[in-house]
């Protein structure tokens, strides 16, 4: 992620007046909006600094001091009135599981994370705490590797989430003996491998440090390569996508013409090819109306414009698009289902080859089946 420097106006105010400069001049219209937008991208950044904490104060300060009108002028780099406008839930219903009093053995919960309230409860929290009810005997705790995210929620909401260099610190503090970490990362990719790099660093503050499995398991060789991990997900993904949907099975799907494609984020780490393998097992199980895409089009066959193509080609005329994603978050809310001409959605309408266009906006955390894969993760590695 590009780092960002704090532009040149700086909110010092935290009452409802925003105050900048010697002159005490207060802002208003486009320059207010302006200033917060510039606040905003100020905490946009993958680095947390000891600034962090004030710099998310200050943002949030800035935000409630504009007018309705000034809040949709909220326009810069990566800030927008959805920053802190949009309505994702009710981050109250969160535990950020960053208390101390650990104990002697620690699961360490490591996620991407989402800015969406309710799916980081139903999802992430879902997971997190299907491990606690597993082990009761050991202490869960998160960690986020999106400082962006965590910035944002803390802004927002004032809800504070570990990063990983924190979540390890506290469990030093903690004096924790055993640390068993679990991602929910999907797949051995960058994500991982940064996660893996950063526990390294303080494997010796502990007697023992293990890592347990992403939730697809090993990546394997081939495209066609596939294990237990991935025919669990695709059994349990695919059931949840038929309930939703009405269908009884796979089958009567096919027969009223219906495609799922399941949209994954993409990769260009050599991880990508478990896309592949994961519509190899799809195609293994029978589910040759099921398809597997990506939002970064790698690998090249899972872009929306080609499974577009691939579903005209076969005849299908009715479609259901779905996160493979452990949270639905804003890939699945924007770049899935949003109403912007560039989401997934409205590009399969737009090829004008479909009566439907449908989506469910549902994460894999919160599928027990999926809950169950990380319990049993787990399990494999204290075994």
């Amino acid at each position: 992620m590009k780092k960002r420097v704090l532009a040149t106006f700086v909110a010092t105010a935290l009452s409802m007046t925003l105050v900048v400069g010697c002159a005490g001049k207060k802002l208003s219209g486009k320059e207010a909006a302006d200033n917060c937008a510039a606040l905003i991208d100020a905490i946009y950044v993958q680095e947390r600094t000891d600034k962090t904490d004030k710099q998310c104060e200050e943002a949030k300060a800035a935000w409630d001091a504009l007018t309705d009108e000034e809040k949709e002028m909220v326009e810069g780099e990566e800030a927008d009135p959805d920053y802190f406008g949009r309505d994702t839930g009710d981050a109250s219903k969160d535990d950020a599981l960053n208390s101390d009093n650990i104990g002697d053995n620690e699961i360490l919960v490591v996620s991407f994370g989402t800015s969406f309230n309710d799916s980081r409860v139903a999802d992430i929290g879902g997971i997190e705490k299907a491990i606690q009810a597993a082990y009761p005997d050991w202490s869960v705790r998160r960690a986020f590797t999106a400082q962006i995210i965590i910035n944002h929620v803390q802004a927002r909401d004032g809800e504070k989430i570990d990063n990983m260099e924190q979540a390890l610190e506290r469990a030093v503090k903690n004096n924790v003996k055993n640390l068993i970490v679990q991602p929910t990362h999907l797949m051995h990719g960058a994500e991982y491998d940064e996660m893996v790099e950063c526990v390294n660093k303080y494997a010796d503050k502990f007697e023992s440090v293990k890592i347990s499995e992403p939730l697809l398991g090993p990546v394997g060789a081939t495209g066609e390569e596939v294990n237990a991990d991935k025919e669990a997900v695709a059994k349990a993904v695919v059931e949840e996508a038929l309930k939703d949907s009405g269908f009884a099975s796979i089958e009567d799907a096919k027969a009223e013409g219906v495609a799922f494609v399941f949209m994954g984020h993409g990769t260009s780490h050599t991880a990508k090819v478990t896309y592949t393998q994961m519509q190899s097992q799809m195609l293994i199980l029978g589910f040759d109306n099921v398809f597997i895409g990506t939002v970064e089009g790698e690998p090249e066959e899972t872009s929306c414009e080609n499974l577009i193509e691939e579903l005209k080609s076969q005849g299908y005329t009715k479609v259901i698009l779905r996160p493979l994603m452990i949270v639905a978050g804003d890939h699945a809310n924007n770049d899935m289902a949003g109403d912007d001409e560039d989401s997934w959605k409205s590009m399969f309408e737009a090829s004008g080859a479909f009566e439907s266009v449908d989506t469910q906006i549902s994460g894999l955390g919160r599928i027990s089946d999926v809950e169950k894969l990380y319990v049993d993760h787990i399990n494999d590695i204290m075994e």
